[in-house]
């Protein structure tokens, strides 16, 4: 089998990385190395010696001109000590046939790079946002999901429904335009959505949906399944005790299981 690599990336605000790197070790990641954006620019870490890149949750750069939006700027701008764009590197790493998985702020930073959700294979091209929620406040609560069963993505396969923590302040997906919100449905984009306890229907009701995301996007796919970015935070339910009623009874999957999807498919390739 594949040895599964983990780079969990961090710096400038990033502070979720020790619970993400533990979450990818228990998910069976043979390594999770925590790795800072400046070793990556200053060429003394490579992405090509990995194939699984978590993007953590935090508040990069203070979440200052809007959330992850200078750390895209940076990605962007960077050179490594050749002369050589870093964004080159990430490039390269996806082509290779990595998983990518942005949690919350990670997840922010993925789609101002552009990597998701990549609609009509435009990679690397702007085409939703995140924004403020809807309550106007930071919101830290559990939440009720579902996956989409004809999304591509790999880290849902064989997974119904989940009940995870969310924790941010600006996570409502904005589209560049209503036919782009329309092609997230006919390709089957839509990952993970946020539903009613009791329906299991996704929904825009408050607090169920904490951000008021249309259609109740909770997570994004791209078109290969390799990349996921999602608001909720599964690393957060990594062990039954997380769980706000652990003492009494089903808790349910933990969080752990989507990260523990995409191992799986590495370790299968």
């Amino acid at each position: 089998m594949v040895p599964v690599n983990a780079l969990v990336l961090t710096g400038y605000g990033t502070n979720c990385e020790q619970e993400t790197a533990h979450a990818a070790k228990l998910a069976g990641a043979d390594s999770a190395d925590i790795v800072y954006f400046s070793d990556l620019a200053a060429g003394k870490v490579r992405m090509q010696d990995y194939n699984f890149l978590l993007c953590p949750g935090g508040f990069l750069d203070g979440d200052d001109l809007g959330a992850a939006q200078a750390a895209a700027l940076r990605w962007r701008h960077a050179t490594t000590p050749d002369g050589r764009p870093l964004l080159d590197q990430f490039k390269e790493f996806f082509k290779s046939g990595a998983l990518i998985l942005g949690i919350c702020n990670g997840f922010q930073l993925l789609v101002k790079l552009g990597l998701l959700p990549a609609v009509g294979g435009k990679y690397f091209e702007r085409q939703v946002s995140l924004s403020h929620n809807d309550s106007a406040r930071y919101e830290d609560r559990w939440v009720h999901l579902k996956t989409n069963p004809e999304s591509p993505c790999v880290f849902t396969r064989g997974l119904d429904r989940l009940y995870v923590p969310v924790r941010h302040g600006e996570g409502k997906i904005i589209p560049r335009d209503e036919s782009l919100l329309q092609q997230l449905e006919q390709n089957e984009l839509i990952a993970l959505q946020y539903v009613h306890p009791e329906t299991g229907d996704p929904t825009l009701e408050y607090p169920y949906n904490p951000n008021g995301s249309p259609l109740g996007i909770a997570g994004l796919t791209d078109p290969s399944g390799r990349v996921l970015g999602m608001m909720p935070h599964p690393e957060a339910y990594n062990h039954r005790t997380n769980h706000p009623s652990w003492t009494r009874g089903d808790n349910g999957k933990l969080g752990l299981a989507l990260l523990e999807g995409g191992v799986r498919y590495l370790k299968e390739r």
